[in-house]
């Protein structure tokens, strides 16, 4: 087979076919010249950006590619809206990203409370499991915003922003990645964080039907008539979900989990009908509302993969799993994918190869119970709850009032959240 391949790189065999002739030649060009990245990110938003930061001491060499381009501006309220962990928030202290926080627009969570259709609650605080908050409360594009600061401090990081990937070739010691401006890249490993939607996930055929849950989250923010006083709330009702987290000065972001046809009608409302409707939903727990940033949807799903890695593949973030946002725990467990991640990758010990199978299923194996314990917690809760058959519902607020009674199952609970 040898002869035969060199004959392949001869006179002859260029003259008839030179297409192949310099495909060959780029391949074995390709194995001699050094490798440009260790690990090539695909995707900047807040989980792929905190990876990238996370292995800034790691002694690799860091690609991270984001298509679009990423706003410098704080201005204005964000309507989309993140409950932190305070073990995620560690982790993006460890980042460096914490720091650069305005923190008077971060609101920690100390008490949490949970309301049934039939008069069942349930009740959280930070005081009762002995730490200083159960989360924070904080905008998507302020904790993008410092990520990215920190990420332009990095010695071992290159910036491609704004960039796209046109295509990756999987080889076995790196893939080959083009830009759709025509530069080319290598790398030992490529990790998909672009997403739900993930393009990096399809290139590599890892593919799963999502399970549609046939509801639409609806976002918004508004200013409430009565303090919050650093309380989460959130009603299970028999035609939606709807949960009012607190921001600072006095405001509240609402994520109600409905009906696309529902979700279509609060959307065509008018704001003051929409914060008379959002009021009298949440029982005046915070009596008026006015509205601060507009109203938005984005349709929900749960979406379980078989595996998170292929042959120098890992994903991450929304283009690893998705879940209902009942738990506030989606861009959670991205986080601790990130960490996972990078604890893998930073103790490897003496295998240099950042893209070996071996060491992507060590990363594999350790997520797969978080996201399917998360999946699982999710999804069942949203079944019981969005249900009117008269038998659950005595089950789920008989399951809340017992909950609420068991001082230690109700810890268990709040502990695991603060992950």
């Amino acid at each position: 087979m040898k002869p035969a391949s060199t004959a392949m790189l001869g006179t002859k065999s260029s003259a008839e076919n030179p297409t192949t002739s310099c495909a060959i030649i780029s391949a074995v060009i390709l194995r001699i010249l050094p490798m440009d990245f260790d690990v090539f990110i695909i995707g900047g938003g807040l989980v792929g950006a905190s990876l990238a930061a996370a292995l800034k001491s790691s002694g690799l060499n860091i690609g991270l590619l984001e298509s679009q381009p990423v706003t410098t501006s704080n201005d204005g309220w964000d309507s989309r809206i993140y409950a932190i962990s305070p073990g995620n928030a560690s982790f993006l202290a460890e980042c460096g990203a914490w720091q650069h926080l305005d923190l008077n627009r971060v609101q920690p969570v100390s008490a949490m409370r949970v309301f049934g259709d039939e008069g069942a609650e349930l009740d959280f605080s930070a005081y009762q499991i002995g730490t200083a908050e159960l989360n924070f409360i904080l905008e998507n594009r302020m904790l993008q915003h410092s990520l990215w600061q920190e990420l332009q401090q990095q010695d071992n990081l290159t910036l491609l922003n704004p960039a796209r990937c046109a295509s990756i070739a999987w080889l076995d010691d790196c893939a080959a990645l083009t830009l759709d401006d025509g530069r080319e890249f290598r790398s030992k490993l490529v990790v998909g964080a672009d997403g739900r939607d993930s393009w990096v996930r399809q290139q590599a055929g890892i593919t799963a039907a999502p399970t549609l849950y046939q509801q639409h989250g609806v976002v918004a923010n508004f200013i409430s008539e009565k303090p919050h006083l650093g309380t989460a709330f959130q009603w299970f009702q028999p035609d939606g979900i709807l949960a009012l987290l607190p921001l600072p000065q006095q405001m509240v972001s609402m994520v109600w989990s409905v009906s696309p046809e529902v979700s279509a009608d609060l959307l065509a409302l008018p704001h003051e009908e929409l914060c008379a409707k959002v009021a009298a939903a949440s029982q005046h727990t915070l009596g008026e509302l006015k509205l601060v940033t507009p109203p938005a949807a984005f349709p929900l799903r749960m979406l379980n993969l078989p595996h998170i890695v292929a042959p120098r593949l890992a994903l991450v973030g929304d283009a690893a799993h998705n879940v209902h946002p009942l738990a506030g725990q989606g861009v959670n467990l991205g986080f601790r994918d990130a960490r996972e991640l990078t604890h893998v990758l930073c103790t490897r010990g003496a295998q240099n190869d950042c893209g070996d199978m071996h060491l992507l299923r060590r990363y594999d194996r350790a997520r797969r119970e978080d996201i399917d314990s998360m999946q699982f917690t999710t999804y069942t809760l949203k079944h019981l709850f969005n249900n009117s058959n008269p038998v659950l519902r005595s089950v789920r607020n008989f399951g809340l009032t017992v909950t609420n009674q068991l001082a230690p199952l109700k810890k268990l609970l709040a502990r695991h959240a603060l992950n």
